[in-house]
């Protein structure tokens, strides 16, 4: 299973362009296998993969993940297709739904069928990414366009996807998943089965999982849990979050951060690979009064486990 990193805000303290870049050359030379950047009321996430991908040279950057109903499908294929030549093909385009309170409740958009949106937003995507050029007709978009971006190549796309459906769209018409707030249980018993199933019935190769899940090393398991649960806690109200936490048997998000000393972190990131996922994607969170302390001990944990292999 390859180790990603959460690249972004860290306690608390909002980051520049500057941070992120720095953030994620560290993650390079540390030797992480990918690092994932947030889409949310900040920085762009495809700017920022682009503007890292030219100060890094090996590490895979991604978004995790991008909207689409703020960005029509042909303005996010000229974006990812830029963002990769940028990275010199080591850019993932992770893209997602969101949730009905930021596309209704903040702007303005309907969010009544989900699915179907998201079927027309990668049958539009998908052929701009892979050939420069779509011809579609649908219910929400009706699509004839080109695009030629010197130096590109097609991205990965990866489809936030939690429920069977999207679950199955994923897995026919994308290269895998991102998920969040997902279990081990839930990851071996509902995620990695249906879009593992859809793709081979697709004639598509292995999709990816990429599993995000907060994660903290510490002696203090129940401070922890305290303030994941407070951190987090956004999540346990998201019905698309919620649902998963519920298949898990979880209470809330502090339910499902990896939490514990050294070996018992390294335990529960093995049962995340066991459960089927390609990819750990690790959101660290500070336990404690030294944040800065806190951080750096769960990223040397991480740092041995990408030793040990």
């Amino acid at each position: 299973m390859r180790i990603g990193i959460g690249i972004g805000e860290i306690s608390g303290n909002p980051a520049t362009i500057d941070d992120l870049v720095a953030q994620a050359q560290a993650a390079e030379r540390d030797g992480f296998a990918s690092g994932w950047f947030a889409n949310i009321f900040g920085i762009d996430a495809i700017l920022a993969c682009a503007l890292c991908g030219r100060e890094t040279k090996t590490i895979e950057l991604g978004t995790a993940v991008t909207p689409t109903y703020p960005r029509h499908p042909t303005a996010m294929a000229q974006q990812a297709l830029s963002a990769n030549a940028a990275c010199k093909g080591r850019f993932s385009l992770g893209i997602g739904l969101s949730h009905q309170l930021v596309i209704e409740g903040m702007l303005g958009m309907s969010f009544a069928k989900p699915f179907s949106h998201m079927r027309e937003y990668m049958a539009v995507l998908g052929p701009l990414l892979r050939d420069g050029k779509v011809d579609f007709t649908g219910k929400e978009f009706r699509v004839q366009a080109t695009l030629a971006v010197t130096g590109a190549t097609p991205p990965p796309i990866l489809i936030a996807a939690l429920a069977p459906k999207m679950l199955a769209l994923a897995g026919t018409e994308a290269d895998g998943t991102i998920t969040w707030m997902t279990g081990p249980k839930t990851l071996r018993e509902h995620t990695a089965p249906s879009i593992n199933e859809a793709a081979a019935k697709a004639g598509r190769p292995k999709p990816r999982v990429v599993a995000g899940l907060p994660i903290a090393v510490t002696d203090d398991v129940a401070a922890a849990r305290e303030v994941a649960g407070r951190a987090f806690q956004v999540y346990g109200f998201l019905p698309s979050y919620r649902a998963m936490l519920d298949r898990e048997g979880a209470e809330g998000p502090a339910d499902v951060a990896i939490v514990g000393d050294e070996s018992a972190v390294g335990e529960q990131i093995q049962r995340l690979a066991e459960a089927g996922a390609t990819d750990f994607m690790a959101a660290i969170f500070p336990v404690g009064k030294d944040a800065a302390a806190s951080i750096a001990r769960t990223r040397r944990l991480l740092v041995d486990v990408l030793k040990r292999g």
